[in-house]
């Protein structure tokens, strides 16, 4: 597994990217934690400078390599801030060693996957096959943004360029993951939780902006689950909020309780 750590200070914090993303995505939280914490990012299997094979990348194997890192770099109990799927990577993580994780950040996380599991998948992966990895891959991914830039260019680039039998074989398992998972591992979550969200897909399945006041389905499924979550909506950005609204995201993961971590 590559991962880049730097800093000192605890808690450590550790940044998981999403789905056909990496460890760049954290540069800005990065670059000001450093100042005061040890702060580790990595690229799960498959993704960015690690290797990976189509059979091992799934929620599992990844949530079980954060643990492994953890373990391996002899943390102190840190935090644990997951993007997109790398929300579902940190959760399966704390939940094969809870021990190791003093807090849980989610950032614009959701539930894709919902009812029979062996359903769920099979539906994932037939609406993967009927358009093309290619094709599902670009509307997925611009369907992130709220309006064409530079950035959203550059991940959307970068996304094409995850083979597509990791893709294919990854996304329908993490649709899977989410209805066979998700309810008892947000379940089994004991420490500190904090949902840092921006949009939400819709009953049509179309991304959109999320407003201060609105809540989604996905928020309250926090709610029930873990009833003491923070949950903090940063509105008028799309689903990147940790690019492309840095200096909130990191606020607000600076005054995320139980540890108060300065920021410049």
């Amino acid at each position: 597994m590559h991962f880049v750590r730097t800093g000192r200070g605890a808690p450590p914090l550790v940044f998981v990217h999403g789905f056909a993303c990496s460890h760049e995505d954290w540069r800005a939280q990065l670059e000001l934690f450093a100042s005061s914490h040890e702060v580790v990012a990595c690229d799960l299997r498959g993704h960015g400078t690690t290797p990976g094979r189509p059979h091992e990348c799934s929620i599992e194997h990844y949530g079980g390599d954060v643990a492994a890192l953890l373990a391996n770099l002899e943390l102190p109990a840190s935090i644990l801030v997951g993007h997109s799927m790398g929300c579902r990577v940190v959760l399966e993580a704390a939940r094969l060693d809870p021990q190791r994780v003093a807090g849980l950040v989610l950032v614009d996380g959701s539930r894709i996957g919902s009812g029979d599991p062996a359903e769920a998948e099979a539906a994932a992966r037939a609406a993967i096959e009927s358009a093309g990895y290619a094709a599902f891959a670009r509307k997925f991914f611009s369907d992130m943004f709220l309006a064409p830039s530079e950035e959203a260019e550059r991940i959307i680039a970068r996304a094409m360029r995850l083979p597509a039998e990791i893709g294919t074989a990854l996304l329908p398992r993490m649709v899977r993951w989410d209805a066979e998972n998700m309810d008892r591992t947000l379940a089994a979550v004991r420490a500190p939780l904090m949902a840092i969200q921006s949009t939400y897909v819709n009953a049509e399945r179309k991304r959109v902006p999320l407003q201060k006041g609105e809540t989604t389905p996905w928020l309250e499924l926090l709610r029930a689950k873990a009833p003491g979550a923070r949950i903090e909506v940063v509105p008028g950005v799309g689903h990147f909020s940790q690019l492309e609204a840095a200096d909130t995201v990191n606020r607000l993961i600076a005054s995320f309780s139980p540890f108060s971590i300065p920021a410049r």
